[in-house]
């Protein structure tokens, strides 16, 4: 029992029916092919509610007592664990439901959770409310489907043209239906339901809300009832009922009455039209073969007794309630047996069939025309159902062809009482009682029903048979969607009918005949028939009893009557003086008269109304002239209404602008209104006295309402600009100020007979004020005051435009402006009463036409005021957004805006309304102050706050409540209110879209849901209903695009309404990238919408008729996804990201992922499993698969051709009105060039102008259209570049942002290379766009960049192996040529392979050359990517372990090819297989060209000279001048340089690009062939020109240990200075350099600070001079350079021997530096790799000038005897050094001074001290890098930061092993060039120490040891050797060896001894042991040690 008392939470009573009816929907109307199943399961789950039709399930006591405790027990709850406990009060509510409806207590309880559920989207109704409305709802669906299910059966008067399977499947089922008693059960509801019982009900109960309610559910009670009704109505047309249930329609339809007017209402229409069609005989007139069949299924004729019981119940049966609805029943079957009657074979009936005479005489003695006429066709409902108005055209037509015995009998009889009528007036008596005007009735019946025409069916054609054969095919073309068109037989029946009755016709039956045929002329056709029958009727021919006037229906006829009036009112009319007599009943015209007249006037109207041809031959024929004839009868005293009756003619003959252009001088000559005032007149005359005096007072005002219809039509027709001319101003003026102030500001004070005449007047008059401000554009000429001369008298200033007036008007606090607002408060608080009150429909135009006055207002206020400031006049206007903000007199608050918002709250009644609403509040809120303002009215008051939300949301949702409409009937009003619902819905959302761009609080924060009180990332959003938050826009949005989502198709708005889901995109988009609105939206669409998840499974979308919205969609949702895999990636949501990359990413069929982390650990993800590229499996990735859904080609519209214009002109025309549409494109504005096209055409002249003037519009659409493909192409582009640029931010997000880890390696290069090769295959296509290259170029670069980095990750890994196979690894000649099978099966290089590599490459070089010559930023990014792609075969770096080498150098040699060199080699065989053309492109870009280009070609080309083995780029850069170029170049950017060295540069550019020019250059002067072509280019003698190396800056005067101040981007100028100078030092290894910059090097040799720019410095510099500044040099350089320069040349280089060896001191030396360098261990990131540096370019310093001095001893002393001694034989300073008092600072040894061999000694040890701590942290970080698994976390973290200062946190595990190996390596590297600097000081120093001593010990003659003639003679003799080169130095030999003393030598033997101690020589050999076997000369160190040892034995003894 449990189960059967669960409880359904979407209610069984609404839930399933609202499927029902969704289902029949899709499949009957949408035409969804999905649904049909799903409608045929429905069906047959459901039959069982459609059998029992609305009934409830019974109370019962189970229930009863199971809710009774639900409180404390809790009830089930279907598909739900657990049982929920229910509040008291629900259960309360449930039992009062239960009793209300009669239904089950869990139904009840079912409803009211339902209710509680659907809360949200009734803001302001309670549960129980809502429930009221659902139980209703869920009764009008099952009802609705019905009908819909039987509309669709197969029958025989219409078809939906649905598939035969599904209209089998309906006709089967409802069939079934029809078995079980259908028709009983609707007759039943349809007399059981009823409106005002059910209110009462509820009334008792508490069960209806607000008005709102009131009405939404009384129009659900109607719909239901409305629907059964229909249904059978359905079911009769289809396949007419059978006897029985025929029976049971006419017993219903015995008890029904009519409605207070008189008239059948809806659901009696429907059951009486259901009738008539049961008794339809049309068919039998149909083709045999058809009327065969439908006579077989024909119950009237198959069923036996089916004729004689319904025509003895008809024959006999008692008065009906309503007689008249009994004799159209009998009307009807009198023509059913009739039509019978013709059959072949009814003998058997012929009792029966003769019998229709006879009832049909009954039909008429009972009125059947009469009722027809006001009880059926003036029923509101007749018009809106095709099928009515055809059955009673049948009715009718068939009673006129089938009968005309009849027809004949009521003319006799009119004949008859016509002449009775005649002879009683003759006699004077009262005409008899008993007269019957059935012919009467039967044409005003038929005027009535053709009076209208709401399909175009035109079936009155059928009663004209045109005389001569006019168009066939247009006439019978209304009829070939009609089955049964009728043949010509009853056409001429019909057409002789017409004819006839207007022969000799009795003044009885004249209006009638008149009315008639106003009827029957309705529709193009049948007006130009009428036309021509009146034009026959009137000709002389026709001999008539009436004399010479023709037939009295006849122009003839008529416009000589009025030109009789005419004639003889005017003789009466009053002079001036006897106004007063005016209002006598005027002799003219009788009230006979006068209705013939009215009579005949409306049927012109007709006429000419559908015939401007018949408009035509009217107005301009000679004899009638009826314009003149009309206005002048307007001028005679007649009475009001014929007056009205006249002008609305008039009105009807304004349509065409010939005539309107005249009317309008005619109106102004008659002075209807009176504009020119004589001074002599006492009295106004005219239509203003007519108002104010006559209409007033009679309440009543046809004339003023006819006069503003006839300006509003003349208004559109032609305008006239000089009206008047000569009398007065010329202008429009007076006629707007009578309407103004007369009409409009009057027309709520004057009193109303009729109440809607009120809201008549109001929307006739606004309509004139609409169209004259909708065709006003501001022009400069309405803002100067024209001057206009009158007939002989003064200037006065002429009328400005009326549009100028109105604006004026509505920009001020004018009376017109305040009357317009307050309507607009009235309207909408009527509409609020949701009652219907008389002149509704007027008020709602009146109030559309004050919001669309307002609207026009604000597009041209903007212009307006523009011209306004610029001209002179003296008016002030303020904008209307301003005046709205105004207080509102009535309720003294600013509540105007707000009144305009409500009126969306009406959106589903009013679409138009909502609609001009929403515009404006577009318009308003594009102003920051006013949305603050707003929103503080919107929220001020909760009640409407609420009211406005619900109103904003409502009409965003408006899609569900569109019903869904007969298809092949989707009448025009239908599909223009659908099209009113969706741009209301573009305009909200626009006004998001703006409001979101301001600050808050904006008014789309608080439509969206968001915190106003609070900071706006505070709110908490939920989905509604949850924590009392309403349903908002934002839900609204979601909802619409979230439908369909989850079916195949994906979105429905995107396919069907693309322009709405596309903003709907971009505000969702907006909020995501909003700082303040991101993280509430994006936390809410992830965990209760996970909207981009469902909605990225869609993509790509694809809609080719709406390519840029589509393009758009996906746009703005790709860029939300990136925003959302950055957040989530940033948040650590792994799960949420990876769920998405997945999608994005995967090429295997998605599997459903269980739990977001699957897919990921797969097995067949492993490397091998890719590289079987398994095909079947294999699916498109989206991420391609979007980016094929762009299409990079684009047609272009054809040029113009052009005959008449001037191509040239016109294009400068169409540029300049080009504008910025909202989206920011440049467009051009279609409207304003149509304008200036028009004004051009109509300034022509002349008669050959007029002439072709046709031609001259046609080439004017052509142009329009030409520019309406421009726009549509723009805008293509536009949003092309647009989703490229998302997808490549897309694409960048996943490579960038998200954590590596989650793609695989192998993945992430398969990924990068399928992108890569889509992207250039689109781009390289021939048809592509060019405006897609910049942004396929900037995806390129970082797919590049990224797979070059993906590449070198991969090769790198292999470090990481075992400790075992280490050495392999890490063996010398590669990285890694025999590293273990098993543990690299990579086929090539990288997993995709070198061929996917190679194909990339060419990709890329062609892109390069598809640019061509334009295109430079492109080809900037291609560099980059050609760059990034070189980097992939650069090989890594690699630790420099020291191994020793395994292999013999044969071996080496023959070693096979590793895979960078393969790589290498291949690149460039590609690069070179394109030959000079890309060469051309990459130097031209290299020489000049935007900055960055030229960088990066630079670069470019270093990179391939370097790698180029044939040197073939060399050759052509040097052959075609470009090296040349480049060189020269340095002499212009000395200029620059020069300039940046100030302490405020200007731009750092000129410094980069100067960088890479010189690294180029550098790169080739590495290779010999390149160095010369440099030498020749000359490139040192412009660098010896350049002055910018002299302009060192001076340091801060820091002093040595000075700090540098905190490193920034810009580099102070020293270091901006270093930037300039090392490359300079790289380049040139050469002597004239130097010499020419001599200060600037001395300056630096002087330096004293310590930083590692200027250690760089040093080092480089020092560099240079040991390799250049030799003494032997001068001789080489093969310049005859004369003694005195030569002298001169000697001292410099003498200067730089001094410096250099003072450098010694410093850095050999001096604690201090010592104390520097390692003061500051402690300091991390960027600082450690400086002290790096420095420590490397100290040491680097120090070998320079030990390589120095070496070279300078060597080349200056071939023997040992005569060496040239840099040293003074002293080692104090080592001593000193080492002394005790190490802290005592020793003064640096000024540089003039010779330093003692002590430094060299000290350099040694320290040396030798050095190596081993570097050899040490060498070892230590080799097995570092061998375990960065095993490393300690806080480690590998103060690795990285050196690497990485920021950040570190952030980043994941693996990305931090890859920086700390990264940083390991460099360690290594570092330390291993310190050893090799080490070792070789070492060997230099021992080298040096070893040659002194030998000199001094050996060689050396002390002083004092020699006679002083000896001793000059060896110094002359050392003279003699150093004079070569140490002529001018001051190394002052003389002075040092005189101070070689014996006790100098023996001190230096015994200090020698001491400091080259054993522990020293120790060390040393160790240090050859440990690293000279590998690197340096072996046992050199051995050799020297040994000497050294034994010169200071030798000498000791």
């Amino acid at each position: 029992m449990a189960t059967l008392l669960a409880v359904n939470s979407a209610a069984s009573l609404w839930g399933p029916y609202k499927d029902i009816w969704q289902t029949v929907g899709n499949a009957l109307w949408r035409r969804q092919p999905e649904a049909v199943h799903l409608l045929d399961m429905i069906l047959k789950k459901h039959k069982p509610d459609f059998i029992s039709l609305f009934r409830n399930p019974p109370k019962n006591v189970q229930q009863h007592e199971k809710v009774q405790k639900a409180s404390t027990e809790g009830v089930a709850i279907q598909g739900q664990q657990g049982t929920r406990l229910l509040p008291e009060q629900l259960i309360k509510e449930a039992f009062i439901l239960s009793d209300l409806f009669d239904i089950g207590e869990l139904a009840a309880v079912e409803l009211l959770l339902a209710g509680e559920h659907q809360q949200p989207h009734f803001p302001g109704l309670t549960r129980g409310l809502v429930a009221v409305l659902l139980y209703w709802d869920g009764k009008r669906c099952i009802a609705n489907s019905l009908k819909a299910l039987i509309q669709s059966r197969r029958g025989k008067t219409w078809t939906l043209e649905l598939s035969p399977e599904l209209v089998s499947m309906t006709t089967r089922f409802t069939d079934e239906l029809m078995e079980q008693g259908l028709t009983y059960k609707v007759l039943t509801l349809v007399s059981q339901i009823d409106v005002n019982n059910e209110f009462e009900k509820l009334q008792r109960e508490r069960g209806l809300g607000s008005e709102k309610h009131r009405k939404e559910v009384s129009d659900l009670i109607k719909e239901c009832r409305q629907s059964l009704a229909e249904s059978l109505f359905a079911w009769a047309c289809q396949s007419p009922l059978g006897k029985d249930d025929t029976l049971l329609l006419i017993g219903h339809l015995e008890r029904v009455t009519v409605e207070a007017n008189g008239s059948l209402d809806a659901v009696n229409l429907a059951l009486l039209m259901a009738l008539l069609y049961c008794f339809d005989s049309s068919f039998i007139e149909e083709s045999t073969e058809e009327r065969d069949d439908m006579i077989h299924q024909l119950p009237l004729l198959t069923e036996r007794q089916y004729i004689a019981t319904i025509h003895s119940r008809l024959q006999d049966s008692q008065p009906w309630k309503l007689p008249g609805l009994q004799a159209t029943v009998r009307l009807a079957w009198a023509l059913a047996l009739r039509g019978i009657s013709q059959l072949p074979d009814v003998t058997a009936l012929a009792e029966f069939t003769e019998a229709d005479e006879a009832m049909a005489e009954l039909a008429i003695a009972d009125n059947v025309f009469l009722f027809l006429t006001e009880s059926v066709v003036v029923s509101e409902n007749f018009y809106q159902e095709e099928f009515y108005i055809r059955r009673i055209h049948n009715l009718i037509t068939d009673f006129l062809a089938l009968m005309p015995m009849k027809v004949k009998q009521l003319r006799n009889r009119a004949d008859e009482d016509a002449r009775m009528i005649h002879m009683s007036m003759q006699m004077g008596n009262d005409p008899p009682i008993s007269l019957r005007r059935d012919l009467e009735h039967l044409m005003l019946l038929i005027g009535e029903l053709y009076k209208k025409n709401p399909f175009n069916l035109e079936l009155a054609l059928e009663y004209w048979c045109p005389s001569e054969p006019l168009q066939t095919s247009t006439i019978l073309g209304s009829y070939l969607g009609v089955a049964h068109q009728r043949p010509p037989q009853r056409q001429v029946v019909l057409s002789k009918f017409v004819r006839q009755m207007g022969d000799l016709l009795p003044p009885t039956i004249y209006i009638p005949y008149l009315k008639m045929l106003q009827g029957l002329a309705n529709g193009p056709q049948c007006a130009h028939y009428c036309f021509s029958l009146l034009k026959v009727n009137g000709s002389s021919h026709v001999e008539n009893i009436q004399g010479a006037g023709g037939s009295p229906v006849s122009w003839e006829h008529f416009f000589h009557s009025l030109m009789l009036y005419h004639e003889h009112l005017r003789k009466d009319l009053p002079s001036a003086d006897s106004v007063q007599y005016r209002h006598l009943p005027s002799r003219g015209i009788t009230q006979k008269e006068q209705d013939g007249l009215i009579a005949f006037l409306q049927l012109t109207s007709t006429i000419i109304t559908w015939s401007e041809n018949a408009r035509l031959a009217l107005c301009e024929h000679p004899q009638w002239t009826p314009v003149v004839v009309i206005l002048g009868l307007l001028q005679c005293s007649i009475p009001p209404v014929l007056k009205a009756e006249l002008l609305k003619t008039l009105a009807s003959f304004g349509k065409s602008p010939e005539i309107a252009a005249s009317l309008w001088q005619s109106l102004e000559y008659t002075q209807i209104l009176q504009t020119v005032r004589v001074p002599s007149q006492r009295q106004a005359i005219g239509i203003e006295v007519e108002l104010n005096e006559i209409e007033s007072r009679c309440e009543e005002y046809p004339l003023t309402r006819a006069f503003c219809q006839l300006i509003s039509i003349l208004v559109e027709s032609s305008f006239p600009s000089n009206l008047g001319a000569g009398l007065r101003p010329p202008g429009f003026d007076p006629y707007l100020q009578f309407l103004r102030d007369s009409v409009f500001l009057r027309f709520r004070t004057r009193a109303y007979r009729r109440a809607a005449e009120k809201w008549e007047v109001a929307e006739v008059v606004l309509e004139v004020f609409y169209k004259l401000l909708r065709d006003y554009e501001p022009q400069l000429e309405d803002f100067v005051d024209q001057f206009v001369e009158l007939q002989g008298r003064e200037e006065i200033i002429a009328y400005k435009p009326p549009g100028f007036s109105l604006m004026y008007h509505l920009l001020n606090e004018s009376p017109m402006l305040e009357l317009a607002l307050s309507l607009l408060e009235e309207g909408v608080k009527q509409l609020d009463t949701y009652a219907p009150f008389p002149g509704k429909k007027h008020l709602e135009k009146a109030v559309q036409h004050c919001l669309a006055l307002l609207n026009l207002t604000l597009q041209k206020e903007n212009l307006f005021m523009d011209l306004l400031r610029e001209s002179q006049l003296a008016l002030i206007v303020s904008p209307l957004e301003q005046l709205l903000q105004g207080i509102n007199p009535r309720t003294k608050k600013a509540d105007n805006v707000v009144n305009i918002a409500r009126y969306l709250y009406h959106g589903n009644t009013n679409p138009e309304l909502a609609f001009e609403s929403a515009k404006i509040l577009c318009c308003i809120s594009c102003n920051s102050n006013i949305q603050i303002k707003l929103v503080g009215d919107f929220t001020h008051d909760q009640s409407v706050s609420q009211k406005l939300m619900a109103g904003f949301v409502e009409c965003l949702d408006s899609e569900d409540t569109e019903e869904f409409v007969r298809l092949e009937e989707g009448s025009e009003l239908e599909k223009k209110l659908a099209g009113i619902r969706h741009e209301t819905r573009i305009h909200i959302l626009n006004l998001l879209i703006t409001s979101l761009e301001r600050n808050p609080p904006n008014l789309a924060l608080y439509l969206l849901g968001f915190e106003l009180k609070k900071p706006v990332s505070t709110t908490n959003l939920q989905d509604p209903g949850v924590l009392g938050c309403p349903r908002t826009c934002l839900h609204a949005i979601l909802n619409i695009l979230e439908k369909g989502t989850e079916g195949r198709t994906g979105p429905l708005a995107v396919k069907e309404s693309p322009q709405l889901a596309e903003l709907c995109y971009q505000v969702i988009y907006q909020l995501c990238a909003c700082s303040d609105t991101s993280g509430p939206t994006m936390r809410y669409l992830r965990t209760s919408q996970d909207f981009l998840f469902s909605q990225l499974q869609h993509l790509p979308f694809s809609n080719k008729e709406y390519e840029i919205s589509m393009l758009n969609q996906m746009s703005w949702l790709m860029k939300t996804a990136s925003i959302e895999l950055r957040v989530t990636s940033l948040n650590r949501q792994r799960s949420h990201t990876q769920r998405l990359l997945h999608l994005l990413l995967d090429d295997m069929p998605v599997k459903p992922y269980s739990d977001g982390e699957g897919g990921m650990e797969d097995e067949n993800r492993s490397v091998s499993g890719f590289l079987h590229f398994d095909t079947s499996t294999k699916v498109r990735r989206k991420i391609l698969n979007i980016l094929d859904s762009i299409d990079f080609s684009q047609e272009i519209p054809e040029p113009l051709q052009l005959d008449f214009f001037d191509r040239a002109q016109i294009e400068q025309v169409i540029a300049n009105c080009e504008h910025k549409n909202l989206r920011g494109q440049t467009v051009c504005n279609v409207k304003l060039l149509h304008r200036v096209l028009v004004a051009e055409v109509n300034a022509l002249q002349g008669m050959a102008a007029i002439g072709q003037r046709p031609l001259l519009m046609d080439e004017i659409s052509t142009i329009l259209q030409y520019v309406v493909g421009r726009n549509k192409l723009l805008q293509c582009l536009h949003a092309k570049r647009h989703a490229l640029e998302s997808w490549r931010q897309l694409v960048e997000i996943i490579l960038t942002a998200c954590p590596q880890d989650l793609i695989q390696a192998e993945d992430r290069q398969l990924i990068i290379r399928d992108l890569l090769q889509d992207v250039h295959d689109k781009i390289l296509d021939d048809e592509a766009a060019q405006e897609l290259m910049p942004v396929v170029a900037g995806a390129v670069f970082t797919l590049t960049a990224h797979l070059s980095q993906a590449v070198r990750t991969e090769q790198k890994q292999p470090l990481v192996l075992g400790p075992g196979e280490v050495h392999c690894a890490f063996s010398l000649d590669s990285s890694f040529t025999s590293p273990p099978p098993t543990e690299n099966p990579l086929v090539g290089f990288a997993s995709i392979g070198d061929s996917s590599l190679h194909i990339i490459l060419k990709k890329l070089l062609d892109f390069i050359l598809k640019t061509g010559g334009g295109f430079q930023r492109v080809r900037t990014h291609l560099y980059g990517s050609l760059l990034y792609y070189l980097q992939i075969a650069q090989r890594p770096d690699e630790p420099d372990t020291l191994e020793v080498a395994k292999k013999t150098m044969w071996e080496r040699l023959t070693a096979p090819e590793d895979v960078f060199s393969k790589l290498q080699r291949e690149n460039i065989a590609i690069i070179e297989s394109y030959g000079a053309a890309l060469m051309e492109v990459v130097c031209r870009d290299a020489c000049d060209g935007h900055e960055i280009g030229r960088m990066l070609a630079l670069a470019l080309l270093d990179r391939i000279v370097s790698v180029d083995k044939q040197q073939q780029w060399l050759l052509y850069l040097s052959n075609s001048g470009y090296l040349k170029v480049l060189v020269d170049s340095l002499v212009e950017d000395d200029r620059t340089l020069q300039s940046l060295l100030t302490p405020q540069p200007p731009l750092l550019k000129a410094l980069y690009t100067y960088e890479s020019k010189m690294a180029f250059l550098t790169r080739v002067a590495k290779i010999q062939q390149g160095a010369l072509e440099l030498l020749r280019s000359g490139v040192i003698v412009r660098l010896a020109q350049c002055q910018v190396y002299d302009m060192r800056p001076e340091m801060d005067p820091q002093g040595v240990f000075g700090m540098r101040d905190p490193p920034v981007f810009i580099p102070t100028p020293g270091d901006r200075y270093r930037q300039i100078l090392l490359p300079a030092l790289r380049l040139c290894q050469v002597l004239q350099f130097l010499i020419s910059h001599s200060d600037t090097i001395q300056a630096i040799l002087r330096c004293q600070d310590i930083s590692a720019g200027s250690l760089q410095e040093l080092a480089l510099l020092t560099g240079i001079i040991s390799k250049a500044a030799l003494p032997g040099i001068l001789s080489e350089l093969d310049v005859d350079v004369n003694e005195g320069s030569l002298m001169e040349l000697q001292g410099h280089i003498g200067r730089f021997q001094r410096q250099c060896l003072g450098l010694l001191s410093r850095f050999g030396g001096s604690d201090k530096l010592r104390q520097f360098k390692f003061q500051d261990d402690n300091v991390e990131g960027d600082r450690v790799s400086r002290k790096d540096e420095i420590e490397l370019a100290m040491q680097q310093i120090c070998a320079n000038v030990m390589e120095y001095c070496q070279s300078l001893m060597l080349q200056s002393s071939p023997t040992f005897q005569h060496a040239v001694c840099l040293f003074t034989p002293s080692l104090s300073e080592t001593i000193n050094r080492d002394g005790p008092r190490q802290d005592t600072q020793v003064p640096v040894v000024p540089y003039w001074h010779l330093p003692g061999l002590g430094i060299i000694v000290y350099l040694l040890r320290q040396s030798a001290n050095d190596f081993f701590s570097y050899y040490d942290s060498h070892r230590r970080s080799v097995n570092k890098l061998q375990n960065v698994e095993q490393l300690p976390p806080d480690e590998i973290k103060e690795l990285c930061q050196s690497v990485m200062p920021a950040g570190v946190d952030k980043i994941s595990t693996a990305q931090k092993y890859v920086l700390a190996r990264r940083r390991l390596v460099k360690l290594i590297n570092n330390r291993a060039k310190l050893l090799s600097l080490c070792s070789f000081i070492i060997e230099t120093c021992l080298f040096i120490l070893w040659r002194h001593l030998e000199y001094y010990l050996l060689h050396c003659t002390p002083t004092d040891s020699q006679d002083s003639l000896f001793a000059s003679r060896s110094l002359f003799k050392s003279r003699r050797l150093q004079d070569s080169f140490a002529s001018e130095s001051n190394l002052d030999f003389r002075s040092g060896l005189t101070t070689v003393s014996q006790h100098d030598i023996d001190q230096l033997l015994a200090d020698a001894i001491s400091a080259f101690g054993e522990s020293l020589q120790k060390k040393l050999l160790d240090i050859e042991g440990l690293y000279s076997k590998v690197r340096s000369r072996y046992s050199f160190i051995q050799a020297l040690v040994r000497r050294i040892r034994g010169l200071l034995r030798i000498s000791r003894n």
